[in-house]
């Protein structure tokens, strides 16, 4: 294990004090150590858009805390869930009085976590809803959608979800958008080498060399298949034959695109995955409305990569053309 570690027993205190001190601009402390705000939460008469997980997939989760993102995240040990009180915490910091949004991945600690964190919030008359994402689609087959695990598709369920709050809509509306969004979005992972826990010291899983697991999930679940290694071309039609039809995606859709690195792979790889997608959903008659390429949810050092795609509709559009500012997404206002 070769890493840049003091103690492996506090990388996640020392990267969230360093997070804070880099990013002043954007974000700020509060009195739990384990839960970053938006340096202006709660906004006064706005939606708060909460989310939470385990740490190691930086730039998510706290990566996306920022002006008409997320207001607060609760940051978990490599690969667990935050407890409740986390959760507890993070709302009260964004709390702005117009209810919070809870916007997370189908984890079975996040699920126990947040419920219990709900049920305490809403005995003191504070508003709570949740959204959990579930776009992983080899984690659970068709029909099952409800146990599939909540992937890079998160991201655009945050863009969504902030934008709409941020709009002025109400906890119902913020709600409904980031459900239709998550409803409308696909992904899946391949991956190429596994990654290591500081504590542990060696890989959680293999990948023997010149293989590929096909579906693996973010902390290395197991995926569908273990696969000689594949070009680029034949990666991204696995991953399209896997996602498209899941949805589905048809002719004359638009769609987002998102590809992210797991945290080893070089940027120019995922480019070049990218390409071969684009090529396909050119193909079939699929308009790409915009991109997002590069290491947006990793998995420490892990090798590989997810495609995410969400189907876009007039409102989601707005939502992902509207402006926001975090470290691991900035964006300008499209016209």
């Amino acid at each position: 294990m070769q890493k840049f570690i003091n103690n492996p027993s506090r990388v996640v205190e020392e990267m969230l004090e360093a997070y804070v001190i880099a990013h002043a601009d954007l974000v700020s402390n509060t009195e739990n150590e384990r839960v970053i705000k938006y340096k202006n939460a709660p906004i006064k008469g706005k939606v708060g858009i909460v989310t939470g997980g385990g740490s190691g997939h930086k730039p998510a989760f706290i990566g996306y805390v920022g002006r008409n993102m997320v207001d607060a995240v609760a940051c978990g040990e490599l690969f667990s869930s935050p407890p409740a009180q986390m959760f507890y915490d993070a709302v009260k910091a964004a709390d702005g009085g117009k209810g919070i949004a809870i916007l997370y991945g189908n984890y079975a600690g996040d699920n126990m976590n947040v419920a219990m964190a709900m049920e305490e919030l809403e005995d003191e008359g504070i508003e709570v809803k949740k959204v959990v994402a579930n776009d992983d689609v080899p984690s659970a087959p068709k029909g099952e959608e409800a146990r599939r695990r909540g992937v890079a598709g998160e991201i655009l369920m945050w863009k969504v979800g902030g934008a709409k709050a941020a709009m002025g809509a109400s906890l119902d509306e913020v709600i409904a958008a980031a459900q239709k969004a998550i409803n409308n979005t696909r992904s899946m992972g391949v991956g190429l080498a596994p990654c290591t826990l500081p504590e542990v010291g060696h890989p959680n899983f293999t990948i023997p060399e010149g293989k590929m697991e096909i579906g693996i999930g973010h902390h290395g679940e197991p995926g569908i298949e273990v696969v000689n290694l594949e070009p680029a071309a034949k990666v991204a039609q696995r991953m399209c034959d896997v996602i498209i039809p899941d949805l589905p995606f048809e002719a004359g859709d638009e769609a987002v695109v998102l590809i992210s690195g797991l945290g080893s792979t070089p940027v120019m790889e995922l480019y070049i995955l990218f390409n071969d997608v684009q090529r396909i959903l050119k193909e079939k008659g699929i308009k790409i409305h915009v991109s997002y390429i590069g290491n947006y949810f990793t998995s420490l050092e892990m090798a590989g990569a997810t495609l995410t795609l969400m189907k876009l509709d007039e409102e989601l559009k707005a939502c992902i053309d509207y402006e926001c500012d975090s470290v691991g997404m900035r964006q300008f206002q499209r016209v």
